[in-house]
This record gives C-alpha cells, sequence and structure tokens, in this order.
C-alpha cells in the first residue's frame, strides 16, 4: 500500500511516533519464534461461500447472556501488569505542535492497522472456523457481520477479521478519504470516517482478548500487547473516536489500565 510512504507528514514528529510504536513488533526476548512478520504473510481462513465483503458499514453487536463468574485469563494478576512501558501513554497520544489534527489521526489509524494485521498473522494458525465459528468478544458479545443485503450475519472470526482488514485497507486507499497529495483536503467527514475503521480495530483487540490471550501468553508477547492496547485506546479516548458502550467487552481490562495510571481516566 502507497498511503503510507506518501503520507503527507513529514515532521520530525512522525519518526518519533514510528520510533515509538515501533516496540510492538519485538517478539520474546527468550525466543526468535515470536518475532512479529514485517508483513502479513497468510490469510486468517477461508472466506463463507456466497458472502461478499461489503463496501460500507460492515458489522453490528449480538448480545447474549453473560456466563456467571467468568474471569478472563488477561485480568490474572500476572499478566495484567504485563507491559513494555512505564507510565502513562498519553504524553504520546497528544497532538503535537503544529500538526494538523486530521493529518495526526491519519497517520496514528494507519499504524493502529499496520501492527495490528501484524498480531493478527501471528495468530493466524489459532483463528480458524474450528476454533472460533463466530467472532465472539466474551460472554454477552458475538459480532455480526452486515452482508450486501444488509442483513446481519455469523461469520467465523478468521473470515470476519479478513473482511474487516480488506474493508480498512479500502479506505486507506480511497483518495477522498485519505489523499496523500499536498494541499488536497481531508473530507468534511473524516473524524467520522476514523471513527468507523477505530471501532472495528477494537473489535479485533476484544476476540484476541477474550479468545486468544492464552496463545499471547504462550508466546510471551503479553507486555507487547497490553502496551500495543494502553497506547490504542489512550488515542480513541483522547479523540473521542470510541462510545463507552463499544468498549463495554473489555470495560474491566481499561478500568485496570487507568487504576495503573497507564491510561488516562475520562
Amino acid at each position: 500500500m502507497s498511503f503510507f510512504n506518501n503520507f503527507r507528514f513529514r515532521s520530525s514528529k512522525r519518526k518519533n511516533v514510528a520510533n515509538s510504536t515501533g516496540i510492538y513488533q519485538s517478539g520474546s526476548q527468550n525466543s526468535s519464534s515470536t518475532s512479529l512478520p514485517s508483513r502479513r504473510s497468510s490469510t486468517l481462513g477461508s472466506a463463507a461461500g456466497g458472502i461478499s465483503a461489503p463496501q460500507q458499514s460492515t458489522s453490528s453487536v449480538s448480545k447474549r447472556s453473560p456466563q456467571i463468574n467468568y474471569q478472563p485469563l488477561f485480568l490474572n494478576s500476572a499478566y495484567v501488569r504485563a507491559a513494555l512501558v512505564k507510565g502513562s501513554f498519553q504524553t504520546i497520544v497528544e497532538l503535537p505542535k503544529y500538526v494538523d489534527l486530521n493529518e495526526w489521526l491519519a497517520l496514528n489509524i494507519f499504524e493502529f492497522n499496520s501492527y495490528l494485521t501484524q498480531f493478527c498473522s501471528t495468530l493466524s494458525e489459532f483463528i480458524t472456523p474450528e476454533t472460533c465459528p463466530t467472532m465472539n468478544a466474551g460472554p454477552g458479545y458475538d459480532y455480526l457481520w452486515i452482508d450486501n443485503n444488509r442483513q446481519p450475519i455469523r461469520l467465523p472470526a478468521s473470515t470476519y477479521i479478513e473482511y474487516t482488514l480488506s474493508w480498512i485497507s479500502s479506505k486507506f486507499d480511497d483518495q477522498t478519504l485519505f489523499p496523500t497529495r499536498q494541499g488536497v483536503p481531508f473530507p468534511p467527514n473524516f473524524t467520522s470516517v476514523v471513527k468507523g475503521i477505530y471501532v472495528q480495530l477494537f473489535r479485533i483487540f476484544a476476540h484476541i482478548y477474550h479468545t486468544h490471550f492464552d496463545k499471547i501468553v504462550h508466546l510471551s508477547l503479553e507486555p507487547h500487547w497490553n502496551s500495543f492496547f494502553c497506547h490504542f485506546i489512550s488515542f480513541g479516548k483522547t479523540y473521542n473516536l470510541i462510545d463507552r458502550t463499544e468498549m463495554a467487552p473489555l470495560a474491566s481490562l481499561i478500568q485496570n489500565f487507568e487504576a495503573q495510571q497507564k491510561i488516562k481516566v475520562a
């Protein structure tokens, strides 16, 4: 994709952000096999037959009755404090001086998508139609895909994620939404576009935390994953990119990170 290479934000701040977010690419210090690939090298499973990815809005939420006494692994004290970075992420999400807000939103949402895609690639062998027949985000939450007939359907998580990443990629490639030429303005609805992408990225985070965090731990990636998520949420909260209701599947985790002062309390 040419968007990142042609991105208009050329100041030294861009290099600082790239360096700070690059920490999430590192694998375990104990094993080279856990290093994240530089590009997404494999798909996340086969698409469901007869279903094509829509060009517009992507999904809805199906709520089920939550299980009683459900305690997710990611809230275990041994893991919830695992992090690469100490202190608050607020300082690296604040809008740099003299930088256009839309440029800042575009750069960060692109990089969040890039790093999350790499994590998905690392976990791709575990995200299959057999292991994840639905896009589940813990007790009470299944994400449904909206098909071309505007009907909500259940998809395997691998297919849902594949469609989501493809949908996001199409947004980045759209010059009317993410212009790369100097002097071409962002569209009036640009913040809404970024919010739509951000919500979809959050849903992938939620699925991985609830369904594949044990694999994150097995690969010794929990410090990278937690730090990446704290950065992601700090940015979203700072620029009001997501509603609190959307964050419900990971509300307890976010509150824990707030208590640790990694994320600023709203």
